[in-house]
């Protein structure tokens, strides 16, 4: 018996010390991240190192004889986290030059001793085998409670929380020896570690007598030693008035002090082993379980995955004949079985693929797996699966030699014989493939040199409710009229996540079908999506870049239900210097681009709507990363719900890295922006004079132009504060008044005025010469100052197409030679085009419009059309010929042929040359034409542009009465619309043609068009809308777009 407890006692004290080492490792990665937001230039030099402990810290194994050394190292690593907040810019200003190279120096040297702790522990990357209750890595731990429940039996706060906070304060001490400090921080997890117990406690009731006993030593302890440290702490605070006592005091009392927390860390991990147990008798319990971790078997729903498919299917049909694998990785819950088993029953992939085989390797042994796959590749029926494995693999290989397979393997990292039957598969030339349905986001390297993965990602809004409604329909449940006001918040909710969404539908197959109902289970689903997500919690912290987590972390600023554009999302990771080139050709754009598409296909970002052609259009953070993170920075007070301010982290420091308006009353900056017109300019300093970025979301319909932005601007910047500002965002915000004084914000690199309806800009903004983007488009400016050609780090100018913005005469050579981004500029006589204009050739986005004037624009359009012929770098390509009364007029380009990366147009006005739609570039996926008056059909031409996904006839694009689409033509085209072409009268389609349709829109004013009959049988995978035009037309309207 004394030998069980002896053992027991053993367990208990490796599991809690297991516990405080998870607190304390969880803790320092959570300050980690702190750092990352507010101050991620604090990093630069030492992101490598940093980065590496960071991992080997996440992927620790914890042993019991080890915990203390792991615990040690996170200490030292939090030491050096802590002396890179001293070496913030904010603080920089008050250290000495001398003082700053000793700070620099003491973190080098840190940091390499700290690596050179790590590897001598040989536990640090072996699994605890001892028991399966212990978690094995600590990036299986669960970090935190997304939310917590109400204390009901127990009050923490007066227990043991006063204990606590006096230690953070002790912390906070500058006189506080390191040695002493690092043994507060280790009574500080150990009592952490305590409080999650209680926390724990309050699901159970408490009945038990001996329970009670211990929390009575507890609230002793607490009590006793709350009392050494708040006379220590007010001792310091006195010596401190004192300044020649303070190293005097430190001497003599430190020491004391540190024996006191040795003695204070025994008492509560005494305590700590010894707290009874918690019993089984809970009240509440979560409401997925691992095995809810599976889609419904119900039809799967095609128009959800139709991309997807879409995506799959040129994959597998690619000509080339050598063997493939294609892996279809995502979390947990993105819906990879029912897209594999949506392509495998796919009646094209059926007939591609004559013999075809589907296995899952989770629940069969090697043999019976071969077995299986064999009798589906052949179509036959074997007695026995006694023979040898080897001799089955021989005749699989024979067969599939001379036969066009596809094999489908679910879990295939169950199937220990996978890698032979990839062998057997790999000598096959004649186009047979392979899904690996990949349940990690990595690929095996034996696989790596012929796998095409297809990375899985959340659905959007559309393919969210798609995708419930036939869940509901499966359960045989209406959806009333009154339940569709839910429809934004139930999208929003699942985060795109497939396995919520049916999981949800399948909750509400349960309920009565009201809006009361359905809106307490929405609610409930809030709480309950945390085992969903667990997967990608961990994964944002142990497999993505130190700079991919800024960059996600930055998605927290903007508001839950707003979908973000990635044009303005990515240009502002650029402006805050979030992402960093490799190479010197390398555009900081395409790395932003790049790293918002692995965070989509990593299934940490969701895309909201997606654009015609198909590319991204709108992303938000799904709702349950959004929820996680808001907990932690409020346990941390690292991030309000809006903005980034006062924190534990930054003792007695009120600065605000990050200003976000939400109108929120209850926010501390609300005041200053909105009224604060009596806030003292020591006040603003305090909070204001470090900001990096100020972004406004006051959406407010309004009639009278928001003043109150222009005055908070004016009263910081005469109280020297936001002069360290790179961000200013007001896309939005109605007519904000901008004052002269915003020259003076010489690090301003983003100024976003879109959509604002702004009438000017200072004349100072030629002070800016750090400005890379500046967004005027849906604003009244239609003449921008001449200054804006000293703008030399000019890298996007979007101005307002519809206000006829004009650039005034100055060019110099040089001037605006980064500019990549040139849209909405109005071209007139007096516009500087030659030697001006023409000289920018490194733009990859132009738009830009032309009046009628023929004579008098005539030398223009000729210096335009070489200008345009000159752009090599071009990605996209906007012109308007326009009469006064905005009729298409004549439009003249030359052959865009040579323009390999353009990939955009759209053309309005009149070709003078027809041949010129023969003389597009192979590289186009987004094509629009209107006002064109082409005679010959154009699609004869068209259809042989390989990736071309989008095309849009407007009116009077195409005067023929007869349109032609030839068996083969259009292998990608995924929209078309035709719109107005009123002498079209026979649209003929041949068997083949447009294969990829999926959306088709015809508008007509007078007799409906006759659809192809090739067409209108291929519903429902074919959407068709056929829409009569109003006799009248709607001339101009202004209205404000996101």
């Amino acid at each position: 018996m004394l030998r069980g407890n002896s053992i027991l006692g053993k367990y208990r004290k490796l599991a809690n010390s297991r516990g405080v080492a998870e607190l304390a490792v969880s803790r320092v990665m959570e300050k980690l991240n702190v750092v990352l937001i507010q101050e991620p230039g604090v990093l630069v030099g030492i992101e490598e190192e940093v980065q590496w402990i960071q991992n080997k810290l996440m992927r620790l194994g914890v042993n019991g004889d080890f915990t203390e050394e792991l615990m040690d190292v996170a200490y030292d690593f939090e030491d050096v986290i802590d002396d890179l907040l001293l070496r913030s810019s904010a603080k920089q200003r008050r250290v000495g030059n001398w003082e700053r190279c000793f700070l620099s120096i003491r973190i080098h040297k840190k940091l390499e001793m700290i690596k050179s702790k790590i590897p001598r522990h040989p536990s640090f990357v072996r699994c605890v085998a001892e028991s399966s209750a212990i978690s094995k890595y600590l990036e299986e731990m669960e970090w935190s409670p997304m939310f917590s429940l109400p204390s009901q039996n127990l009050d923490i706060n007066t227990t043991v929380s006063p204990l606590k906070e006096k230690l953070s304060v002790l912390l906070d001490l500058k006189a506080l020896h390191p040695d002493t400090k690092k043994k507060t921080r280790r009574v500080l997890d150990e009592l952490e570690s305590l409080i999650s117990f209680l926390k724990g406690l309050e699901l159970i009731d408490l009945d038990d007598k001996a329970l009670m006993v211990w929390m009575e030593k507890l609230s002793d302890v607490s009590l006793s030693d709350m009392v050494v440290i708040e006379n220590f702490i007010n001792k310091n605070v006195q010596h401190r008035k004192r300044s020649w006592m303070v190293t005097s005091f430190g001497k003599l009392k430190c020491w004391k002090l540190a024996k006191e927390m040795d003695q204070l860390f025994a008492k509560i991990r005494d305590l700590s082993i010894s707290r009874p147990e918690k019993g089984s008798q809970t009240r509440s319990e979560s409401k997925f379980k691992e095995s809810d971790l599976t889609i419904l078997t119900a039809e799967p729903d095609f128009n959800s995955f139709a991309d997807d498919v879409h995506a799959m299917t040129t994959r597998l049909f690619a000509t080339d004949e050598s063997f493939r694998v294609i892996p279809i990785m995502g979390m947990q819950g993105m819906g990879k079985t029912t897209l594999a088993k949506l392509i495998f029953n796919n009646k094209a992939i059926m007939d591609h693929f004559p013999s075809r085989a589907i296995a899952d390797c989770s629940t069969r042994d090697d043999s019976q797996l071969v077995l299986e796959i064999i009798e589906q590749l052949m179509n036959c029926k074997r007695e026995s699966s006694s023979g040898l494995l080897e001799e089955m693999m021989r005749k699989l290989k024979a067969f599939v030699i001379k036969n066009r397979s596809l094999v489908v393997l679910d879990y295939p990292s169950y199937f220990y014989s996978r890698d032979y039957l990839l062998k057997v598969l790999a000598d096959t030339s004649n186009g047979s493939r392979m899904i690996w349905i990949n349940h990690k986001m990595s690929i095996p390297p034996n696989i790596k040199t012929r796998s095409d993965p297809h990375p899985l990602r959340l659905r959007t809004d559309e393919e969210s409710w798609t995708l419930f409604t036939h869940a509901l329909k499966a359960l045989k449940i209406r959806i009333p009229s009154e339940v569709q006001n839910l429809k934004e918040r139930i999208v929003t909710t699942c985060g795109g996540l497939p396995l919520l969404i049916v999981k949800f539908a399948e909750t509400l197959s349960h309920k009565d079908t009201t809006i009361e109902e359905w809106s307490a289970a929405l609610q409930q689903l809030c709480h309950d999506q945390e085992k969903a997500w667990s997967e990608t919690l961990c994964r944002v912290y142990k497999d993505i870049s130190l700079s991919m987590r800024r960059c996600l972390f930055s998605l927290a600023l903007f508001p839950h239900d707003f979908d973000i554009p990635t044009r303005r999302l990515t240009i502002l990771w650029v402006a805050e210097c979030l992402v960093q080139t490799e190479g010197e050709n390398e555009a900081p754009e395409d790395v932003a681009e790049r790293s918002l598409n692995l965070l989509i296909a990593q299934g940490m970002v969701q895309v909201a709507n997606k654009k015609l052609n198909g590319n991204v259009k709108t992303v938000r953070l799904p709702h349950a990363l959004r929820q996680y993170w808001l907990s932690k920075a409020q346990e941390a007070i690292a991030l309000g719900n809006h903005i980034y301010t006062r924190s534990e982290l930054f003792p007695g420091n009120d600065m605000i890295r990050r200003l976000v308006d939400h109108l929120d009353k209850d926010d501390i900056t609300y005041d200053h922006i909105h009224g604060g017109h009596n806030t003292s300019s020591t006040s603003l300093t305090r909070h204001y004079r470090d900001v990096l970025s100020f972004q406004s979301f006051d959406n407010q319909e309004t009639l009278e132009p928001v003043q109150y932005i222009g005055n908070f601007l004016e009263r910081c910047i005469s109280s020297s504060c936001f002069l360290s500002l790179q961000v200013l965002d007001l896309e939005n915000v109605f007519r904000p008044k901008l004052p002269e004084a915003l020259g003076k914000l010489t690090q301003l690199r983003y100024l976003g005025m879109r959509s604002t309806f702004l009438e000017k800009l200072p004349s100072s903004i030629s002070k800016l010469q750090n400005l890379q983007t500046l967004d005027i488009k849906h604003t009244n400016i239609n003449t921008l100052p001449d200054s804006i050609w000293e703008l030399q780090q000019l890298r996007h100018l979007y101005l307002s197409e519809g206000y006829r913005s004009k650039l005034k005469p100055r060019p110099s050579i040089g001037c605006l030679t980064t500019l990549q981004t040139l849209c909405g500029l109005f071209i007139d006589e007096e516009t500087p085009v030659r030697d001006g204009l023409n000289r920018l050739l490194n733009l990859r986005k132009l738009g830009l419009a032309m009046p009628s004037q023929r004579k008098a624009m005539s030398s223009q359009v000729e210096v335009v059309t070489e200008w345009v012929q000159n752009l090599k770098l071009l990605q996209s390509l906007r012109v308007k010929s326009i009469s006064e009364d905005y009729e298409a007029w004549d439009l003249e380009l030359k052959p865009l042929t040579g323009h390999l990366n353009l990939s955009c147009i759209y053309l309005f006005g009149r070709l003078r040359n027809p041949s010129f739609v023969s003389q597009f570039p192979l590289s186009l996926i987004d094509l629009t034409l209107a006002g064109s008056e082409l005679i010959e059909d154009p699609m004869q031409s068209l259809d042989k542009l390989p990736i071309l996904r989008s095309l849009k006839l407007h009116a009077k694009s195409y005067l023929g009465t007869r349109m032609h689409c030839c068996r083969g033509g259009f292998p990608q085209l995924r929209v078309l619309k035709l719109w107005k072409l009123d002498q079209l009268h026979e649209w003929k389609v041949e068997k083949g043609a447009l294969q990829a349709l999926r959306d088709l829109e015809i508008r007509y004013s007078e007799t409906p068009p006759v659809v192809p009959e090739e067409l209108s049988d291929r519903s429902p995978l074919l959407k068709i809308d056929v829409v009569k035009l109003a006799p009248y037309v709607v001339t101009r309207s202004v209205r404000r777009k996101q």
